[in-house]
């Protein structure tokens, strides 16, 4: 993992990363970082070719903007995530547009903020009892794309505490979508 990866999480409360698929088989898992002598070497800096994305992302919300939009980019870096592996929803937008957009691959959808989880879902739960939960978009033909609630964008830059949380539903959202 990159420092910068690392900066990310230190800024989300996240004092410690693992990825479980960089860490050998039979080793004990420790923190993967990459050091300025690793980021010299020949092998890190072969060109990447873009590869069709195995999974995809939904993120909806209401627009991000300022310090909320800068935070949104770094939740995108830190999964790891291409431009061809995610795309910004409004809950607005009609469910049909949903489907139609909906990519043949695996699909999750993050939800910020409690009234957005409550439009997509259908549920009338407030954030608290609705985040921790997998949830299912509430639509004809979309029911199998899994949705995880989370904060609003705005709520985590006023209470920068609940990032841990953040941090946690987009574990659960990451599990439920590598078990598809």
């Amino acid at each position: 993992m990159s420092n910068s990866h690392s900066s990310f999480l230190k800024e989300m409360g996240i004092t410690e990363w693992i990825s479980r698929e960089s860490a050998p088989v039979g080793d004990s898992f420790k923190p993967i970082m990459a050091s300025s002598e690793d980021s010299a070497s020949p092998r890190n800096q072969e060109p990447q070719v873009a590869q069709e994305p195995r999974f995809f992302w939904w993120f909806i919300g209401d627009q991000t903007q300022g310090d909320a939009q800068l935070l949104f980019q770094n939740i995108v870096r830190v999964l790891g995530l291409g431009p061809q592996e995610w795309s910004w929803l409004k809950p607005s937008e009609k469910l049909n547009m949903l489907i139609s957009s909906a990519p043949e691959i695996p699909v999750v959808a993050l939800v910020f903020g409690g009234p957005a989880a409550q439009k997509i879902t259908g549920e009338r739960d407030s954030l608290p009892q609705l985040r921790e939960t997998v949830l299912a978009i509430d639509g004809d033909g979309l029911e199998d794309i899994p949705v995880v609630a989370t904060f609003d964008l705005s709520h985590l830059l006023s209470k920068p505490k609940d990032k841990a949380l953040l941090w946690q539903d987009l574990l659960l959202a990451k599990s439920v979508l590598q078990s598809l």
